[in-house]
């Protein structure tokens, strides 16, 4: 299994990297007979794009050239919202979309981004691997959208700061603080009594450069791929929440795929999914060092005392009913951090 590597990962921010040389047999040349188009948000120097590439060539390959996968990152077909609709009427085969965008469509592909909830990247991926995730498809489905059975890690999210570092609950209150535009990031930095602003990706730099807000929150892999760095002071490794993107299609145009192709699309769309947390794990351990070298500060932090926060303040309460019973039964049985 081949592994990003940190210094792959750095210097595909200059070039866009290349695919990995894959004989194909002589039937490819021929005009394929399905083609699916494949969009999603990611920039070109992100993992995810590299991994689908790789799937899109092994599937190539292995169909014969029967069926083409197209990738185009980097919102090229639209926002996550505009491709989630185009994927729902036909108009897209297929997106790569984020948990959080998708829960405005299905509420409970947000559950995984419940604060504090995981206490590690396994744990978390066993959970989606398993009854939770099983859970979470199946609600999918039922919102006329099929869901690949891995889910594509983009992994626990590290909150950045210009002002100060972030140690405990305490050090964001008032504390302004860009969020995806989604009701559980509002509400859980609301909980805490930050000042949290929902703002789209493309508005995020300008936004902590003219210090509209004083800092944000990503993974450490869109820390350095927006170049978060220059803008920014400290990073705090809270690891306050783990997300993730879902591999969805359009019902109608995967059932008109040949069951054998089925096969081989999934299989390895999924094993790609699988590939990618092994990127993320070696990516946030050296990244730690790449982001430090261009002059961030690390601190690391305790999650007791902001779970302490989060209850105190009702936030478990308040989830627990919007996500029902069932799903929260479910989560708390997958996730050590709600025990």
């Amino acid at each position: 299994m081949r592994t990003i590597s940190r210094r792959s990962f750095l210097r595909s921010t200059a070039v866009v990297v290349a695919l990995p040389t894959i004989s194909i047999l002589p039937s490819v040349a021929r005009a394929a007979e399905f083609v699916f188009k494949c969009g999603h948000d990611q920039q070109p120097t992100h993992p995810i794009q590299l991994r689908m590439q790789e799937a899109a060539a092994r599937i190539k390959e292995e169909t014969g050239g029967r069926f083409d996968l197209q990738i185009f990152g980097n919102s090229q077909l639209g926002g996550d919202t505009d491709m989630l609709s185009q994927v729902r009427s036909g108009g897209l085969e297929m997106t790569l979309m984020p948990d959080i965008v998708l829960s405005t469509l299905a509420p409970i592909a947000a559950i995984n981004g419940v604060g504090f909830a995981f206490s590690t990247d396994e744990e978390a991926c066993k959970a989606m691997d398993g009854e939770l995730g099983a859970h979470v498809r199946a609600n999918v489905n039922k919102a006329g959208l099929l869901a690949m059975d891995k889910m594509w890690e983009n992994g626990f999210r590290q909150i950045t700061s210009s002002v100060k570092p972030i140690k405990s609950p305490e050090d964001l209150r008032g504390f302004k603080i860009r969020v995806p535009m989604g009701p559980l990031w509002l509400s859980m930095f609301k909980a805490f009594n930050a000042g949290p602003t929902a703002l789209n990706p493309a508005e995020l730099y300008s936004a902590l450069q003219t210090k509209v807000v004083e800092g944000q929150e990503n993974p450490l892999s869109s820390i350095y791929a927006l170049k978060l760095y220059e803008v920014q002071k400290y990073c705090s490794i809270t690891n306050h929440l783990w997300n993730g993107y879902w591999m969805l299609m359009n019902p109608r145009a995967w059932n008109a795929l040949p069951k054998d192709i089925q096969e081989i699309v999934s299989k390895n769309l999924n094993r790609s999914a699988l590939e990618l947390r092994s990127d993320v794990a070696n990516l946030n351990i050296s990244l730690v060092k790449t982001l430090t070298e261009k002059g961030l500060l690390f601190n690391r932090t305790d999650p007791k005392p902001f779970r302490d926060a989060l209850k105190k303040a009702g936030f478990y309460a308040e989830w627990s009913k919007k996500f029902g019973a069932e799903s929260w039964t479910i989560l708390t049985r997958n996730a050590s951090g709600l025990v």
